[in-house]
This record gives structure tokens, sequence and C-alpha cells, in this order.
């Protein structure tokens, strides 16, 4: 259950099935969290993207190529996450992982 947690959307099927395990639902929120700060990310680097694309005729494109160095980051990031789940500890992100803890 705690690698699907941290399978973007999957998270909720751990959440709504281990009600009683609360390393599980932990996981899972932090899941969710994830999920939805990855998606403010990408909406960011689409919009900032086009914008400089616009704006310079093209320069753009190498911030594309940005957006593939935070792409492999978000799934090191899954997979760090993923392992420190089995193995028994917790990612903490900074800024982020504290948003678990409210819901």
């Amino acid at each position: 259950m705690i690698v699907l947690a941290y399978l973007w959307i999957l998270a909720i099927v751990p959440l709504l099935v281990e009600k009683n395990d609360r390393e599980v639902q932990w996981h899972a929120k932090h899941g969710i969290v994830l999920m939805v700060t990855e998606l403010i990310l990408w909406v960011a680097i689409l919009f900032l993207t086009s914008v400089v694309s616009f704006a310079t005729l093209g320069l753009g494109c190498v911030l594309g190529l940005f957006a593939v160095f935070a792409w492999i980051g978000v799934l090191v990031l899954h997979v760090v996450a993923i392992v420190k789940g089995i193995g028994g500890g917790r990612l903490i992100v900074p800024g982020i992982s504290e948003y678990a803890d409210r819901f």
C-alpha cells in the first residue's frame, strides 16, 4: 500500500482501504500532497515556458529542457519516498510534508 501511496492518483486507494493503519494513511496523504504540488509545478512551468516562447520567439524551448530535469527530479523523489516508506521511515520534504498532517 505504501508503494501505491506515491503513484499519483493511486494514492486514493490506500487512503480509502487502510483506514486503521496510521502509517499507510500518512504516506497516502503525503502522496496526495506531493501530487497536488507537482500539478501546480507543471502548470507554472507550462505557463512560464509559453510566456517566454512568445516573448523571445523560441527561447522557451530551452526552458522545456528544465521541465525534463524537473520530471526526472519528481521521479527520483517518488522512488526515494517509496524506499523510505517500505523501510519504515518517512521522507520529509521541507515546506510540503507538513500539509500531510493537516488533513
